[in-house]
């Protein structure tokens, strides 16, 4: 992602409805697990990761680029600079490695799974949110970078593939996929964009609707899975403290 898009969604996400509702999301996938090492891929500016750190995870973000590693660092977020496609962490050194809407940016998104797979504890867990459906490709997948949109079957196969076991594959922002593949239809550009506040609070609204009602099959403008490394794929355990944070 661009370094302009960058400093653009970290100004958003403490606001925006769409972020708001992802962190809500990533809460509650992780609510039963206990806490310990976790590491937030493509975090950006951090949001997430404050998330994680918040509810009790010793929490460190991964950023490729200059603008979010310096914008979790100016929030005093642990931020390691690297490639999510090669992962410079010593093998089984996380409880939870997180994704949200980074994979899709990825060229070799194997590698990357594959690598998420090696520094996770056996017994860990991947949480992964990407976008849904090549149909809703537009200008703004352009913008932000997209390599591809997924469907449950390419999703599926990628996750099986690096070696994880697959809870269920659901679908959000569900309600509003309408309205979004109209307007990405007629889209020239990212629609990161900030709303104005009567309309903000609208759509949080509907988007939390989503939290009480049985769509998670239907078809959505997002995909969220949660794996896991199975317990009996044994490697050598590397400690924690050995990634470095900047």
């Amino acid at each position: 992602m661009e370094a302009a898009e960058i400093r653009k969604l970290t100004a958003l996400e403490d606001r925006h409805w769409w972020y708001r509702e992802r962190r809500h999301l990533m809460a509650g996938s992780v609510r039963d697990l206990r806490p310990g090492d976790a590491l937030d891929i493509g975090a950006a500016g951090g949001g997430n990761t404050r998330v994680l750190r918040g509810l009790g995870w010793r929490a460190a973000a991964l950023e490729y680029g200059d603008e979010g590693a310096g914008v979790c660092a100016e929030r005093g977020i642990p931020v390691l600079r690297g490639d999510a496609a090669r992962l410079p962490l010593a093998p089984a050194c996380f409880d939870l490695v997180t994704a949200f809407d980074v994979l899709e940016h990825i060229e070799d998104d194997a590698a990357a799974a594959a690598g998420v797979f090696r520094v996770l504890r056996p017994g860990g867990t991947f949480l992964v949110a990407v976008p849904a459906d090549p149909r809703l490709w537009s200008a703004h997948d352009e913008a932000v970078g997209h390599v591809r949109r997924y469907t449950r079957a390419t999703l599926t196969d990628l996750l099986h593939g690096a070696g994880f076991t697959l809870g269920p594959v659901r679908s959000w922002n569900v309600l509003m996929r309408p309205a979004v593949a109209l307007r990405r239809r007629r889209s020239t550009g990212s629609d990161l964009d900030d709303v104005p506040g009567w309309l903000n609070a609208a759509l949080s609204a509907v988007i939390a609707t989503e939290r009480w009602l049985p769509v998670g099959r239907l078809p959505g403008v997002s995909l969220l899975v949660r794996a896991r490394r199975p317990v009996d794929s044994g490697v050598q355990a590397g400690a924690s403290e050995s990634y470095a944070t900047t």
